[in-house]
């Protein structure tokens, strides 16, 4: 099996426990969605979508393959998130030799992937469809699940006093965090999916033309130049991702070295009307897991503000901070 220098050496396991993981990816379905799971985190019922199968038969593969310490079990509310193993793991590296192996241009393999892109694509048209339906009452929307009091200046806190040369606002929205950041920047730059909340967000905008500009863009994909921000905020925007771990990358790549990264988002909850009704698809996230994203895209150290709810119903605000490295 081939190591990389630059990685941990894993630990060795007993010969049962090899055996049981070789078993666990010895079988074509259990392969495939492994070869899946390569594209990020997928709940139980995405994967029986990719592979045409039924979601028991996924099941019972997707527990061979855990049991294995081929996968990771994330439950979280009513949903199972699976995912390879984050840790340099002897079953991770044994997962990436195996997958190493597989001709990704195989019909079964090409047809499986068409068929998650094709998943992922009607989420994110069901997502946009969501933005565009309550762009302009988005303030009461948000004021269901958003305690207001002390946000503002909990997340000027976190970014610290600047003043920043160039901000850039990830999911812009109505341009409430280049608001917030006008005093403290020369220049701010964000950029959305939803043409409508762009139109809203230049008109909130409009007496801030001199130094803030919106436009078109994906959070996997920023158009923005690398290394070139002070400033990446990211409101409100991780739940809403099917891969919150790569937009963070993406956002630390448009930071320059010593450029700090401010998320704003929820808790854990258990709150499952923000998925059926609002397009939530993350119900909140941990610090440990925000942590090992911005570890991985080099940011660090990594401060967590907790902004705890007045009222039991409502959800905990968090806000992570962090600088390029």
């Amino acid at each position: 099996m081939f190591i990389s220098p630059t990685l941990p050496v894993p630990e060795r396991r007993d010969a049962e426990r090899v055996v049981t993981a070789l078993r666990a990816a010895g079988e074509q379905t259990r392969l495939r969605a492994l070869a899946l799971l390569t594209e990020g985190e997928l709940a139980v019922g995405e994967l029986a979508q990719a592979l045409g199968q039924s979601q028991p038969r996924v099941s019972r593969h997707l527990k061979l393959l855990t049991e294995a310490g081929l996968v990771e079990r994330a439950p979280e509310g009513a949903w199972v998130f699976y995912r390879l193993p984050r840790a340099h793991t002897t079953e991770r590296h044994l997962a990436d030799a195996t997958l190493a192996m597989l001709d990704p241009s195989d019909p079964v393999l090409a047809r499986d992937l068409e068929r998650l892109n094709a998943i992922r694509a009607a989420r994110d048209a069901a997502a946009a469809e969501y933005f565009e339906r309550n762009a302009a009452d988005w303030d009461r929307v948000r004021a269901l699940h958003l305690p207001e009091a002390d946000i503002d200046s909990a997340v000027l806190a976190a970014a610290g006093e600047g003043p920043f040369e160039l901000m850039v606002d990830v999911g812009v929205g109505q341009g409430r965090m280049i608001q917030l950041f006008a005093d403290r920047v020369r220049r701010a730059e964000g950029f959305d999916r939803s043409r409508q909340m762009l139109a809203i967000a230049r008109a909130s905008l409009g007496d801030l033309k001199s130094k803030a500009a919106v436009r078109f863009g994906d959070a996997y994909a920023p158009p923005i130049e690398a290394g070139v921000a002070d400033l990446v905020t990211i409101h409100q925007v991780l739940h809403f991702l099917a891969d919150p771990g790569r937009a963070i990358g993406e956002a630390a790549r448009v930071l320059k070295r010593g450029g700090r990264l401010v998320i704003v988002d929820f808790a854990p909850h258990q709150l499952e009307f923000l998925r059926e009704e609002h397009a939530h698809r993350r119900l909140g996230f941990a610090d440990a897991e925000i942590k090992e994203w911005c570890d991985a895209a080099g940011i660090s150290p990594v401060k967590a503000t907790t902004l705890a709810p007045d009222k039991r119903e409502a959800l905990t605000v968090k806000i992570w901070a962090g600088d390029k490295t």
